[in-house]
């Protein structure tokens, strides 16, 4: 960008913020300068899955609470839907239809689920820890999870791995227990988690995440 078209962009930007700072809060106000600061959503890391037949396994490394042993299957229903809609002619396999066939075989390895229903490629989300107290009273939900995505075209090929940071939310502050049903608080969480997993896959904004502390105490 040019000296004068960044010049002007800064003056608009602090124009709206004097114009808009007596109606936030200084975390509406950081939302707000992001995104009129940058506005423009980024690139995938891995955009290979477009026009691809692709299936979502979930599977923890790690033993869930009895509270949350559906966890991995409500996450990969969430990530599933959030590429069915973003990812561009994609081909998304019904959840119901990989969890049946993982439910009902044993396999050990993502490219195995792949070649059974003949998808094109294979996300795995492996979760790696999960949690959604703090304490007693508060909640405040922690993952680690690893994505991995197979081409099953290749032979079952890995083309891309990330290990993400952990995931906490809110990032910042607890939620009391006594303002939120504990499978609701686990249900925000989830969507959050699959959100910072399906991203990946397609532009999105950087700064979604930053308000998520405003958010979670609404």
């Amino acid at each position: 960008m040019d000296r004068p078209r960044l010049s002007r962009r800064i003056a608009l930007v602090l124009t709206l913020t004097l114009a808009v700072l007596p109606l936030l809060g200084c975390q509406g106000l950081l939302v707000t300068v992001m995104y009129m600061m940058h506005g423009n959503n980024v690139d995938p890391d891995f955009a290979e899955l477009k026009g691809k037949k692709v299936a979502v396994v979930c599977r923890p490394l790690m033993t869930l609470q009895y509270r949350d042993t559906n966890v991995t299957r409500d996450l990969a229903q969430h990530v599933t839907l959030l590429l069915d809609k973003n990812v561009p002619k994609i081909q998304i396999i019904d959840q119901r239809k990989v969890a049946k066939w993982t439910d009902e075989n044993a396999w050990e390895e993502y490219p195995e689920v792949g070649k059974a229903l003949k998808a094109d490629m294979v996300v795995g989300v492996d979760l790696e820890s999960f949690s959604i107290y703090q304490g007693q009273t508060l909640y405040q939900g922690k993952a680690n999870a690893t994505i991995r995505v197979y081409d099953c075209s290749k032979g079952g090929k890995l083309v891309f791995e990330k290990i993400l940071p952990q995931s906490v939310y809110p990032p910042h502050s607890g939620v009391p227990a006594q303002d939120r049903l504990e499978a609701q608080f686990r249900r925000e969480f989830v969507a959050v988690l699959a959100d910072q997993v399906a991203r990946h896959f397609y532009a999105h904004d950087p700064y979604v995440d930053v308000a998520q502390d405003a958010q979670a105490l609404r």
